[in-house]
């Protein structure tokens, strides 16, 4: 019987700058009975990680550009928050009131280049603050991937994960931004289906797939269950990488 089991840690503490992650999270699995497993993947919420990497801007901080200005007056947007947007991105894609769709450096196409002030607390001046993504996930959850190993002894795959709108269809799901100890991608391409017919353009996004499962359990608003292990994942092939899973410019046929 096939089975896949995903299992929020609960009762973390809120991530501050600085924070041994690995630790925190080796703890909740072993308090949760029976800690990480062999095989086991961590997905890990992108929020978590860009608060322990002290991802945050401090909003009366930003000094809006001209072009921040003009771009947040046609969205009517915050110009500071235009600023840092724009600061993150290499490509404005699509703007109306109320939306503003960019490339990030990273190559995700994200509205507000995936930066967001939901669960982001203010600072001890009481001033607001934006979460920026981590400058480098697919370093990141290398990082947190080795530090688990450290820590429990045992080999886990981690993903980092977010929850984007998409652009053709309704509601949010969640997509894997860091990648590593798993594969990121599945490509069938040469094999055969069950009637014989070689398969011709199937490749499977595997860590986002992971990663839209961890979403159901971590959910998206006050629920607090940034880490979720996902356990009986039968996934052979080389280690990949999240950037493996963003279309190239040059093949977005959309635009």
């Amino acid at each position: 019987m096939r089975r896949l089991e995903l299992i929020g840690l609960e009762g973390l503490p809120e991530v501050l700058p600085g924070a041994d992650l690995a630790a925190m999270i080796h703890h909740a699995a072993s308090a949760s009975g029976g800690g990480l497993r062999d095989g086991d993947i961590v997905a890990v919420a992108q929020k978590v990680i860009s608060k322990a990497e002290d991802r945050y801007v401090v909003l009366d901080d930003v000094r809006p550009s001209d072009r921040a200005i003009r771009i947040a007056a046609q969205c009517a947007k915050d110009p500071r928050q235009v600023e840092v947007v724009l600061s993150e991105a290499s490509e404005v894609v699509r703007h109306r009131p109320g939306v503003l769709i960019v490339r990030h450096r990273l190559g995700h196409v994200l509205a507000n280049a995936g930066i967001d002030a939901s669960n982001v607390p203010r600072d001890g001046q009481g001033r607001e603050r934006l979460l920026l993504l981590p400058v480098d996930p697919d370093g990141s959850a290398e990082q947190l991937r080795a530090d688990l190993r450290r820590l429990s002894g045992v080999e886990t795959g981690v993903v980092i994960n977010d929850s984007p709108g998409r652009a053709w269809r309704v509601g949010s799901a969640g997509i894997a931004i860091g990648v590593a100890g798993v594969p990121a991608m599945q490509d069938l391409r040469g094999q055969f289906d069950r009637d014989g017919r070689e398969l011709q353009a199937s490749e499977l996004g595997i860590a986002d797939e992971v990663a839209a499962a961890a979403s159901l359990v971590m959910g998206q608003g006050a629920e607090g269950v940034p880490v979720v292990i996902v356990r009986g994942m039968q996934l052979a092939g080389r280690h990949g990488t999240a950037d493996e899973l963003v279309r190239h410019p040059l093949m977005d046929l959309f635009r």
